[in-house]
């Protein structure tokens, strides 16, 4: 019985890390053999034990016996030397496979524990200078090692040794040969891929290219790990974001360039890397000294203080002021957040509108480029700010902004729940309305939502914890409403399946949800709701015996939608037949 399809590639593999594993020198050894009539050298007992280490392939093993017997060699001492010396490992891992397989066993699964067995063995095992020592002995690429890194099983593993060996010769030019073959969208997380610019730039394109394509779903996804690669160092990091600056001019795909170069930003600072030089010389900061001094001051301190934000304010409210990008940079943003709307801080309110006037200009301005000059526009937002604050001002995306941060921080105090007799507190009330207003802050507000649904409020008890956690479900149900349908049923899901969160809970969402929906559904949140409804523990408590069944109703609304899309499918197909055939 032979070991499933791929039997002969899988016992050549395994001879072959044995070899290796061995001994690194074969080829030099050949070498030294081709020559041999002396039948004294075969019958040298040191010698003979190098041979039969190679002998366990079929080549080998002609080769060696033909030239023996050549030489006046004896069978019996051939079968003393197998005997003694050969210990067979290859055929015993085979034959247990096969055991395996004539068990039951998928001849998949035999060999992929096989292989991740030999797998930690080698990463056990493995010996730096001896694979260097292969293109010492070999001269050349060897072939053995581009058949392995057409495998995704072996590439993996020489991602792990890379990672624990960076300063291995062999192992940094395996690398380069895998981006060469087409794979560098799996070597993101290698750092001595950072190592080599050519490798690193054909990582970083597509890298980008696929941060670019997959959505915003896909950027978060995958930026934790891009931005881990460009932050590997001072180099990669300069490169990534020169690149990233020139391509962020483009009028298709800039802004979204942008964004990424932003996130990457964000994440150097903090990992507690101040990038904030680089940041300013990538902008146009390098052209205004004064306010290239001023800002890196206060980036790199990581606070504002009245002496530069004077200069920069001075500069900002002249006839002719800098433009208005070189203070549209995310951590110098969120600096102002926690300056003007951070509970505590403190403002001189001599200065206090300087901060103001700084943040609304780069929240409002708005510059049309034409040629060598550019005309400004911003809003009375500035005004606004200043003379009065009400529920209103929400609708701008600066105060929604900073009041979402502020409603972070004042919440997030260990007995703010405690104190509060409302039923909604008014914080929580203000998300609602951040909600109606702004799409893009929909991510951070459940974000917030999460954080407060799972703390720990020990200081409340078991009633007044339960009913909290149905207000910040109130919340997610609005947020739902808005528009942020799947990840909000995504998080519900999740809580259902780790079983950590109290079966009612999740019980009184999903019946605030059936009051809030209506058909045609979307394939994507059926498929996520419709298995919350469906769970014994959900819908046995939701269902009732009267006329009004809201369980019944969406299951039945949902199967009626889905029998209408069918029919609307075939009859297209059909009506698509008829032409055909008429043409």
């Amino acid at each position: 019985m032979s070991f499933g399809p791929s039997s002969s590639s899988f016992c050549s593999n395994t001879f072959f890390w044995l070899r290796i594993r061995s001994n690194w020198g074969l080829v030099a050894l050949l070498s030294q053999i081709r020559g041999l009539n002396d039948i004294s050298l075969f019958r040298d007992d040191t010698f003979n034990m190098k041979i039969v280490r190679w002998m366990i392939e079929a080549v080998f093993f002609l080769f060696f016996y033909h030239r023996y017997f050549q030489a006046g060699g004896s069978p019996e001492h051939v079968i003393q030397l197998l005997s003694e010396n050969y210990s067979a490992v290859a055929q015993t891992v085979n034959l247990l496979a096969e055991w395996l397989i004539q068990m039951g066993v998928e001849p998949a699964q035999v060999q992929e524990r096989v292989e991740n067995h030999l797998k930690s063995l080698l990463i056990k095992h493995f010996d730096p200078q001896k694979a260097d020592s292969i293109f010492t002995v070999e001269g050349e690429t060897p072939a053995w090692l581009e058949q392995m890194i057409a495998h995704t099983t072996w590439r993996d593993l020489f991602y792990k040794l890379a990672e624990a060996h960076p300063d291995c010769l062999m192992l940094n030019f395996t690398v380069k040969l895998i981006s060469d073959a087409g794979y560098q969208g799996e070597i993101t997380s290698v750092s001595t891929a950072c190592q080599q610019l050519e490798v690193f730039s054909r990582v970083l394109r597509t890298s980008l290219a696929t941060l670019l394509d997959g959505g915003e779903e896909n950027l978060e996804k995958n930026l934790p790990e891009f931005a881990k690669m460009v932050c590997h160092g001072e180099h990669t990091y300069l490169f990534a974001q020169a690149m990233m600056s020139i391509l962020a001019q483009e009028e298709q795909g800039g802004s979204a360039m942008r964004r990424i170069g932003q996130e990457v930003q964000k994440s150097a600072h903090q990992r507690g890397h101040d990038a904030s030089q680089i940041t300013l010389a990538l902008g146009t900061a390098a052209a205004y000294p004064r306010a290239c001094q001023a800002l890196g001051a206060m980036l790199s301190k990581g606070a504002l203080n009245p002496a530069d934000i004077t200069v920069l304010f001075k500069m900002f409210s002249s006839m002719d002021p800098p433009p208005v990008e070189l203070i549209r940079v995310p951590a110098f943003l969120d600096l102002f957040m926690q300056s003007l709307f951070k509970p505590g801080s403190k403002i001189n309110q001599d200065h206090k509108h300087k901060y103001i006037h700084i943040l609304a200009y780069a929240a409002s301005v708005v510059e049309t480029w034409k040629k060598v000059w550019r005309a400004g526009m911003h809003s009375n937002l500035h005004q606004i700010l200043l003379n009065s604050m009400s529920v209103s001002l929400l609708r701008f995306p600066v105060v929604a902004m900073g009041v979402l941060k502020w409603v972070d921080w004042t919440v997030s105090e260990p007995r703010y729940f405690q104190l509060q007799t409302d039923h909604t507190p008014v914080h929580l009330a203000l998300l609602d309305e951040i909600c109606t207003c702004h799409q893009l802050l929909h991510p951070q507000v459940l974000q917030l939502l999460i954080k407060l649904f799972e703390t720990e409020h020990s200081q409340l008890d078991v009633m007044e914890q339960l009913e909290l956690k149905k207000t910040l479900l109130d919340r997610m149900v609005h947020l739902l409403s808005r528009g942020y349908v799947l990840p909000v049923v995504s998080y519900i899901r999740k809580c259902l399946e780790k079983l950590n969160t109290d079966i009612s809970l999740i019980r009184y969402f999903v019946t605030e949800v059936l009051d809030v929906i209506a058909p045609p559904y979307t394939s994507d949140f059926v498929q996520l709701f419709l298995p919350i409804l469906e769970n014994d523990s959900i819908a046995g408590t939701i269902r009732t015996e009267g006329e009004h069944d809201p369980v019944a109703e969406f299951i039945g609304k949902f199967h009626f939608y889905v029998k209408s899309q069918a029919k609307c499918t075939n009859n297209h197909v059909s009506t698509q037949n008829k032409i055909s055939s008429t043409d």
